[in-house]
């Protein structure tokens, strides 16, 4: 018997234990090399563990139990036989995709087929509506029944993507089990991604001077201009145009101005960025994470569009790396896809300034001595006081709204498109 011992490798730099999430097989399953065999969390992000050959496992250590890296997690027999009746994930993804489309593709038959089968109890598969383990995971944590998931997976199985794209999309969360009518309690240990953001949170309230200041934004110039351009941008540069790429241009222009708000201090020294690396704060099934789109001054509207997406598709599915959320300049938040009309963001350290966007309603305002209903949204910069004064704030959140009310001239370095032109 040849046995290969499986070790915790490292996730990233500075990180030296974690935590098993969850197994994805069950011991003395056969696996194929590379294939999911469980979920690690880290003090950053959640990452999956891949068989480094293929046989029979053994696990070692138990779901929720801290492993330093490097430490045996579990065995695999590599010279174990392939089960006769074994399919690989890999079959099952593709089985499920094929199921997926031809349901999109004979609706009408499928239902007629269902009306008239003389035998209902065949057509219902005996995993049908059964979560997997990483489903089962995710909605326990939520609250989530089966009854609230439409599976995908073969034979009507939940699968965790379908968890996940059912809390994406939104649903009657009424029907969610364990709700009402009893007096009963429950105790969940807290994830080492979310134990970690706590610890972080409140180091930053207690550590920095955090100050918030707060101005409005009309959204009108912007809203004007992705309602005339916004189907010629999906066209051309085959994304959508939202809000975030505009905030996010805005702000790399300010920042060059305003180089204290890109700066951290590292002892008795500040340390200042000829960059932008601009997190943006994301949420997902594992708590909120804050992706890093680098060197956001260099690139363009599509550009930033598209690593958002990228990140954050990455950030839902449990897949994004410790790299993509190391470092980081200064952090956007948009609490305004929630309906938040206004609050004051916490510092993600050791940057010294966030960004909050919020929602818009539309409010009264005077324009030229008259009153007109206007897109608002209001903004709050939260800053460490002790690098950055109120001037330096305050000037940069102007510096943002004026931007984003003139969206012409983030074209121009931040500057009036007429200066320009006449050399100002």
């Amino acid at each position: 018997m040849s046995v290969l011992e499986m070790k915790v490798p490292s996730p990233g730099e500075s990180i030296s234990e974690v935590e098993i999430a969850q197994w994805l097989v069950s011991d003395g399953d056969y696996v194929e090399k590379d294939q999911a065999i469980a979920e690690v969390d880290s003090d950053k992000a959640t990452l999956e563990l891949p068989a480094e050959e293929s046989g029979t496992i053994t696990l070692k250590a138990d779901e929720g139990d801290t492993v330093a890296v490097g430490a045996v997690v579990c065995h695999i027999d590599t010279s174990a036989e392939k089960p006769a009746d074994f399919e690989s994930a890999k079959e099952e993804e593709a089985v499920a995709v094929e199921e997926k489309e031809e349901k999109e593709e004979k609706p009408a038959k499928a239902a007629e087929e269902k009306k008239v089968s003389p035998d209902p109890v065949k057509e219902t598969s005996y995993a049908k509506g059964t979560p997997s383990v990483a489903a089962s995971k995710i909605m326990a944590e939520n609250g989530l029944s089966a009854a609230q998931i439409n599976g995908t997976g073969k034979g009507g199985r939940i699968t965790k993507q379908d968890v996940i794209a059912a809390m994406a999309g939104g649903f009657d969360t009424s029907a969610a089990a364990g709700w009402g009518g009893t007096r009963d309690q429950s105790r969940e240990k807290m994830s080492m991604l979310r134990r970690k953001i706590a610890e972080r949170l409140v180091s930053v309230k207690n550590e920095t001077a955090m100050l918030t200041t707060f101005n409005e934004v009309d959204m009108k110039p912007i809203m004007d201009l992705r309602k005339k351009y916004k189907q010629a941008f999906a066209d051309h540069h085959e994304i959508n145009l939202g809000f975030m790429s505009f905030f996010t241009k805005a702000v790399t222009e300010a920042l060059n101005l305003f180089p204290a708000v890109n700066a951290q201090i590292d002892g008795k020294e500040m340390v200042m960025h000829n960059y932008a690396d601009i997190g943006i704060a994301v949420s997902s099934p594992k708590g909120l994470m804050v992706p890093v789109i680098r060197n956001a001054e260099q690139m363009s509207l599509a550009d930033i569009e598209r690593e958002i997406k990228r990140l954050a598709v990455k950030a839902r599915d449990g897949k994004i790396t410790p790299d993509e959320m190391a470092g980081g300049t200064f952090t956007i938040t948009n609490g305004g896809v929630f309906g938040s009309m206004l609050s004051t963001p916490i510092i993600n350290p050791p940057q010294s300034a966030i960004l909050g966007m919020h929602n818009i309603v539309e409010r009264p305002v005077a324009i030229n001595g008259e009153v007109e209903i206007r897109p608002i949204m209001y903004v709050a910069l939260s800053y460490d006081h002790r690098i950055i004064d109120g001037k330096e704030s305050v000037s940069f959140l102007v510096k943002v709204k004026e931007m984003l009310e003139n969206p012409e001239r983030m074209l121009f370095g931040s500057k009036d498109p007429y200066e320009v032109l006449l050399g100002l």
